[in-house]
């Protein structure tokens, strides 16, 4: 089983600017709670109890919503609003939480690298929180899907999704052979290609499993363009060895790292989880 999730949350957020410059995207709230909340929840739906978050500057908020706030929780205890709080502290009693720094922004690979510790020597979930995932109607979570997948074959996989290939240069994109519906073998990943050079239309969003020796890929790689570590190209070291499977997931993803897709996720989630709720 895969029992611990790292979240990188280290990132300036600065397509949100003004509100982000005092308050971390991942505390955007999609409705009624912050995106980094729906995170933990998936993972935790997938068995993955210990988080760990690659934190920065200006990110307590993030480390103060899962902690308790005696002063808030007793002025409202008794009340009709005491059971909004119910959720997190379920969360919080369910799960454990760590915190470590990423002090200089060199890229994702770098923020896994600042995980290591965390993570350990075993396989480990890695949920970029910008990516807002929202299972199907009765099914499970895109992590937990991830999960069955990773049992299944015991190697690193990453979720995709066909992309249309105007947007194609935003993506790591990968290529690979189907061996089931739905579940490529990798062979081939390229960061933000131009679409003429992209080697397919599948790319991959902020859900990752990744086996411990990614850790030394990282290492072997070293920085590429504009001096960042970029985790693609550790992922590309291991799908020429054959460990990668690329899951194309059930259910939607929006991409709240853009006002567009948090605008989309709100409306989707009030329409279609919190009214019915």
């Amino acid at each position: 089983m895969v029992r611990k999730c790292l979240f990188p949350v280290a990132g300036y957020g600065t397509r949100f600017l003004p509100a982000t410059k005092a308050m971390p995207k991942e505390m955007l709230p999609v409705v009624n709670k912050p995106l980094v909340q729906y995170g933990v929840e998936e993972a935790s739906e997938a068995g993955m109890k210990f988080m760990g978050f690659i934190t920065g500057r200006g990110k307590r908020a993030i480390a103060d919503h899962f902690d308790i706030s005696y002063e808030l929780e007793n002025e409202i205890r008794g009340s009709s609003k005491e059971g909004l709080i119910l959720p997190i502290r379920k969360l919080m009693e369910e799960n454990d939480f760590a915190y470590t720094r990423q002090n200089e922004m060199k890229g994702l690979g770098h923020a896994v690298q600042c995980g290591q510790y965390l993570m350990g020597d075993e396989p480990f979930g890695m949920i970029l929180a910008d990516d807002l995932c929202v299972a199907d109607e009765g099914d499970i979570g895109v992590m937990a899907q991830m999960a069955q997948i990773h049992e299944k074959y015991g190697c690193s996989v990453v979720a995709v999704q066909e992309v249309p290939e105007d947007n194609i240069h935003k993506y790591g994109v990968i290529a690979g052979e189907e061996i089931e519906p739905g579940v490529f073998r990798v062979n081939n990943m390229v960061e933000k290609p131009a679409k003429e050079d992209a080697p397919s239309n599948l790319a991959i969003i902020g859900r990752y499993i990744l086996t411990p020796d990614i850790f030394a890929k990282i290492e072997e790689t070293g920085a590429g363009i504009n001096g960042e570590i970029q985790i693609t190209d550790a992922l590309l070291k291991q799908a020429q060895e054959g460990n990668v499977i690329a899951y194309k997931f059930r259910g939607r993803r929006f991409d709240c790292g853009s006002i567009e897709g948090f605008v989309e996720a709100t409306n989707y989630v009030y329409e279609n989880i919190f009214k019915k709720a």
